[in-house]
């Protein structure tokens, strides 16, 4: 890189990756993947290991591969050749390049490697059982995506704290987020290496989608849990910070998991992000496990107009009573009847629905009128407005009135008769 730095907008990606098959196993079952999605160079040659991204983006992925003998090799190494493919298929030779058809994107290459690994074992007994982990990490514009399964992980070192921004799929974090155990605790615990999910063992499987946004020299470490579970997360973000050059950072981190034990094959790759189309990173950003979300997931807002809020359920908005006239400045008479079968406006009926803020006709003289003094206004030019509002205890008593006053008149016709 020149002095200047890179031209302003640009984005430049510093990347390598290793692994090792650390002090006791006999093969590697891990496998890794880096690639420049626009060009589809899936190498570490110089042009990938300092690469501007293209309007496709880059991949970074590791796999830690399980089940004995060769399976988990196998099982890791169709994983990564499945994602690439898939990617090319399903992102770089699509007509749609929007950030949401690479989140989709990356999720479906995770299924159907975990439905290819699955059907290989099938049809392969002696196989049968195998699985591999899979931390997929899609850079696209400044944003990551991320998805994973199982427990390799992922995590950005950004000033020099290292924090992860994946979840384990597996038993002890399940406990830890149950408090049943601490962090502490979960790191040396026997049952550590129990994981959920991998890619294989199962027809289907639940990928969990992430993102987080890249500021400007943050540095991007995957790696399989033969590196992480033999150091914490200080010791990844210490290594990774005072060693600017990534290969030499790696060989560090590789040769510090060998020295605690290297028990299991260690795999990382790391990834700086530069360049003046990335922003500088501001305090109290966050940084972590964050799901995903796309567009058509998300609520839209909108917003509302405090008149067109319904009344609370105890009361309702009592209409403006007043006359329709018959004819132009005559009023209706009395008894002329509130029917709704006419049309709207026609002589001597009321509208059965009237225009927005328009007063709503009721029949002077009606049972209603004489039976309430709003009505009696109403009916008097003395109209009570519109959205003014009547309990139901009001129209309790209003109804009853109206129910004794009938009362009343067929008694009384009952009795003349």
């Amino acid at each position: 890189m020149s002095g200047q730095g890179p031209p302003r907008g640009d984005i430049v990606v510093h990347v390598f990756g290793k692994t090792d098959v650390g002090r006791t196993r006999e093969h590697n079952e891990d496998c890794f993947v880096v690639a420049d999605l626009t060009t589809m160079n899936a190498t570490l040659q110089p042009e990938v290991r300092t690469h501007r991204p293209g309007d496709r983006g880059s991949l970074f992925m590791v796999a830690d591969g399980r089940g004995g003998a060769a399976a988990g090799e196998i099982a890791s190494a169709l994983a990564t050749d499945v994602v690439l493919k898939e990617l090319d298929a399903r992102w770089r030779q699509a007509p749609d390049h929007e950030p949401e058809t690479f989140a989709r994107a990356l999720k479906a290459a995770c299924e159907t490697a975990n439905a290819r690994i699955h059907k290989y074992a099938t049809e392969h007994p002696e196989n049968r059982g195998m699985g591999t982990t899979a931390t997929i990490a899609g850079f696209l514009g400044d944003t990551l995506y991320l998805a994973q399964v199982g427990d390799s992980r992922g995590y950005i070192i950004r000033s020099g704290v290292a924090q992860q921004i994946t979840k384990d799929q597996s038993l002890m974090q399940k406990l830890v987020e149950a408090g049943e155990l601490t962090v502490e605790e979960a790191e040396v615990s026997e049952r550590r290496n129990i994981i959920l999910q991998a890619l294989g063992p199962e027809p289907i499987v639940k990928v969990d989608l992430t993102t987080q946004q890249v500021r400007r020299g943050d540095t991007l470490v995957l790696c399989s849990d033969g590196l992480s579970g033999q150091m914490r997360a200080e010791d990844i973000g210490r290594i990774v910070s005072e060693d600017p050059d990534l290969v030499r950072a790696c060989r560090k981190l590789i040769d510090l998991a060998n020295e605690n034990g290297g028990p299991d094959n260690i795999t990382v790759v790391a990834v700086r992000f530069e360049g003046r189309g990335l922003e500088v990173a501001s305090d109290g950003e966050d940084v972590g496990h964050q799901a995903y979300t796309s567009q058509t997931e998300r609520r839209i807002t909108q917003p509302v107009n405090a008149s067109a809020i319904p009344p609370e359920n105890d009361e309702i908005t009592a209409p403006t009573l007043a006359l329709k006239p018959k004819g132009a400045g005559n009023p209706a008479p009395r008894g002329s009847g509130g029917s709704s079968r006419g049309a709207a406006g026609g002589p001597g009926q009321m509208s059965s629905v009237p225009a927005p803020g328009a007063p709503m006709a009721a029949p002077a003289g009606s049972a209603a009128a004489a039976g309430s003094s709003a009505a009696t206004r109403s009916a008097q030019g003395g109209a009570m407005p519109v959205g003014s509002r009547m309990s139901v205890g009001q129209l309790r008593l209003i109804f009853g009135a109206i129910a004794v006053v009938v009362g009343i008149l067929v008694f009384y016709g009952l009795f003349r008769k």
